[in-house]
């Protein structure tokens, strides 16, 4: 399964369990075990590097119990789509979980001429509001 360019997770580190679905199906699902719960030992797995690996142990650390992540699907009929969905799930979530960090932002210092027509709008502004008020005798 590929993640993204340079990062493939082989299929033997991909446990799969099937149950019976609650979704939609008819007569036939209490016959077929079209649910599908996709795990994946982010923990113990050779798939990505140490850096990809402690981020993403990092990022996923709420959907992780005991170092693997574990995703269902059981919104199609036939348990194949729910595989696809799954395993295109997954990708997603590695996906986002083994991002870069964004870079810093840099701060700046707001110009001399913003700061000057903030300063004039500013004092407009007061101007305004102080001839509203009552003349004085």
């Amino acid at each position: 399964m590929t993640v993204r360019s340079g990062v493939v997770i082989p299929e033997a580190e991909l446990a799969w369990r099937f149950s019976r679905s609650s979704g939609p199906g008819g007569q036939s699902v209490n016959t077929t075990d079209s649910r599908v719960e996709l795990s994946f030992d982010v923990a113990g797995t050779s798939a990505l590097s140490d850096v990809l690996k402690t981020r993403a142990l990092e990022r996923l650390q709420s959907r992780l119990v005991d170092g693997v992540v574990t995703i269902a699907a059981s919104e199609y009929k036939s348990q194949w789509r729910n595989r696809e969905a799954a395993r295109e799930r997954l990708a997603e979530l590695l996906r986002e979980a083994i991002a870069p960090p964004p870079r810093k932002r840099r701060p700046t210092k707001p110009s001399k001429a913003s700061v000057r027509r903030r300063l004039d709008d500013k004092k407009r502004r007061g101007e305004t509001k102080r001839l509203r008020g009552r003349p004085h005798d």
